[in-house]
């Protein structure tokens, strides 16, 4: 068995596109459009890992996607989680969970889905502004 991917429901591509791969760091492998079905399903992928992906699934009739809790959360493994939070911050992401530990942090796509960002290898020294930084939200 080999795992191929995680689908989540969106309700605006172009923002979760931007979201996921502008700001998130992932980028598209793959796109496939169903005039049919009225659907559409974007593949994203890590340089590092694009085996792993996930399923952008946009179906073209509106819809209302609630709790996006309930699904669990998407984990990236990251190089420097303070350079990247400090980059999600800067484009006006929340971090739901800041990465005081120097190892795990939370933020939240527009479809309120989890993502968890875990420092690769050993957690980077604790550092301000991160320390101090409260929670925002559920993550």
């Amino acid at each position: 068995m080999r795992y191929l991917h995680t689908m989540v429901r969106v309700t605006d591509l172009d923002q979760s596109l931007d979201f996921y791969c502008n700001k998130l760091g992932l980028r598209e492998i793959d796109r496939y459009e169903n005039e049919k079905g009225r659907f559409t399903l974007v593949f994203l992928g890590a340089d590092e890992n694009e085996d792993a992906q996930v399923e952008l699934t946009y179906n073209w009739d509106p819809e209302a996607y609630d709790g996006g809790r309930n699904f669990g959360h998407l984990a990236y493994e990251v190089d420097d989680i303070y350079g990247l939070c400090q980059k999600l911050m800067d484009a006006g992401v929340t971090i739901n969970r800041p990465p005081r530990d120097g190892h795990m942090a939370f933020v939240r796509s527009p479809d309120n889905i989890s993502i968890e960002l875990l420092q690769k290898g050993d957690a980077l020294p604790s550092q301000e502004p991160w320390a101090s930084m409260e929670n925002t939200g559920e993550w």
